[in-house]
């Protein structure tokens, strides 16, 4: 099932199947501002994220996005729609930036649920893994990553 962005915040786990897919709204356009402060807050001082001159010399002309903002935005579009109720994050895995990701791009997100899985330990709750795709406003894929994390049941025995 392809599911739309809705009101609620994130699901249960009974609302997560293997094989449905969510396509996460609204993007975000990476603003100048945005990558130089979280250049800055992450103390990632590379040229590459923040030296316009520097960068004229460089095989991409332009600043580069941090690819950590890049993935830290990818999962937060999938918050409201997916992992809003969740207990814990419990593992990252299999992120791959397959191209750069530049000011002024804009960032979209779809997530396809991989497998749920009861809890062996506490019967309120189970784990959902998924993989997320990050497209630019071309339908570029510039990042995929793969998570789980717990979530609590809606309706515990």
């Amino acid at each position: 099932m392809i599911h739309e962005s809705k009101n609620d915040f994130g699901g249960y786990f009974e609302d997560f199947v293997t094989g449905d897919v969510f396509k996460h709204w609204p993007g975000k356009t990476i603003t100048e501002m945005d990558n130089h402060l979280f250049s800055l807050l992450t103390m990632n001082h590379n040229p590459l994220h923040i030296d316009e001159h520097y960068m004229t010399k460089h095989q991409h002309k332009k600043i580069l996005v941090v690819g950590t903002l890049v993935f830290s935005l990818i999962v937060g579009m999938s918050v409201k729609d997916i992992s809003g109720k969740a207990i814990a994050n419990l593992e990252y895995e299999n992120i791959v930036h397959y191209k750069p990701v530049f000011q002024g791009d804009t960032l979209y997100a779809i997530s396809t649920i991989l497998d749920v899985v009861l809890s062996k330990t506490k019967t309120d709750r189970g784990i959902v893994y998924l993989e997320t795709i990050g497209e630019n406003q071309n339908k570029d894929k510039v990042i995929s990553l793969r998570r789980r994390f717990l979530v609590p049941k809606k309706h515990v025995e």
